[in-house]
């Protein structure tokens, strides 16, 4: 049997940089690695299944959009092994008004936000005050990513209704919008990915969705210490090893966490595209999973 320390399952064109930093990476940590696309899912599956195949680690960055490599998540949940983000906690965070109440039972700052039943269980539901919610509010669906079904800069009930129904079977989020401070130039808005123990900080701009890091300097000089160990609770308490999440700090040096739990990540380069990740931080993410996955091979 020729057993792997790492294997990746992916399908996202854009994701070969990713994917080839995290090859560089493993390799400098004398790590294997199998990669699993389309073309050859059918042979690896099949190579699993009949024993001639196995892994230390398994990485899914295609299941979420291809259904195809589902048989295969199956598989290495079946036979226990290690994975980056595993699918049952991973599908766990995808209900946004489930994991509000969670970040809520458990101690988080979060916006002050009403929940909707979705249309089709309740088509007619009573007006809500929304002026409790100030002036403008986002919605967004329970379920989904990228901003799809989201309205941002919502002022009323008569929206709430006609969005409501652009997904029929979810429920909806009236989010009322956080105010960041000001820290120098920069909005106190921060985008934090979390990797394996690891977080990695940057001033976030909600409109443009360009990355730029926190440097230390910064973090000191602004007190944002607090940042990884928001991350940190959060990872203890959804279970991933990879994620995102949006933080802002607002008046009384608050930390509100605004967007919970972004998974899969869009990890693209910023050289390749401005809204992309830095460089420099893909590079220290890819490493960082290198040597999470050589922790999985020493004896316990």
């Amino acid at each position: 049997m020729d057993i792997y320390d790492l294997c990746v399952a992916w399908n996202w064109i854009y994701d070969a940089d990713f994917i080839g930093l995290l090859a560089s990476s493993c390799q400098s940590q004398d790590l294997s690695l199998l990669q699993i696309k389309p073309d050859n899912l059918p042979q690896m599956l099949n190579s699993f299944v009949g024993g001639e195949l196995s892994c230390h680690v398994f990485f899914d960055r295609a299941s979420d959009e291809d259904p195809q490599f589902m048989p295969l998540v199956q598989w290495m949940g079946e036979d226990n092994i290690h994975s980056i983000n595993p699918y049952e906690r991973a599908s766990q965070t995808w209900d946004k008004a489930d994991l509000h109440a969670k970040l809520i039972a458990n101690g988080f700052n979060v916006p002050l936000t009403l929940t909707l039943p979705a249309y089709l269980d309740e088509p007619e539901i009573s007006a809500i005050d929304l002026n409790i919610l100030g002036d403008q509010f986002t919605i967004k669906p329970s379920h989904g990513s990228g901003g799809v079904g989201v309205m941002t800069n919502a002022t009323s009930w008569e929206q709430v209704l006609l969005v409501r129904k652009e997904h029929a079977t979810d429920q909806y989020l009236l989010q009322a919008h956080v105010t960041p401070l000001q820290l120098g130039n920069h909005p106190a808005w921060f985008r934090v990915i979390y990797c394996a123990g690891l977080s990695f900080a940057s001033w976030w701009d909600p409109a443009s969705h360009i990355y730029t890091p926190v440097s230390d300097a910064e973090k000191l000089c602004y007190s944002l210490d607090p940042l990884d160990q928001i991350m940190a609770d959060i990872a203890s308490l959804c279970g991933l090893n990879l994620f995102s999440t949006e933080i802002a700090l607002t008046v009384g040096n608050k930390f509100v966490v605004i967007d919970y739990v972004n998974d899969q990540i869009d990890l693209r380069l910023q050289s390749t595209v401005p809204e992309g990740v830095p460089d420099v931080m893909v590079k220290a993410i890819t490493e960082q999973i290198a040597r999470h996955v050589k922790d999985q091979r020493k004896p316990n």
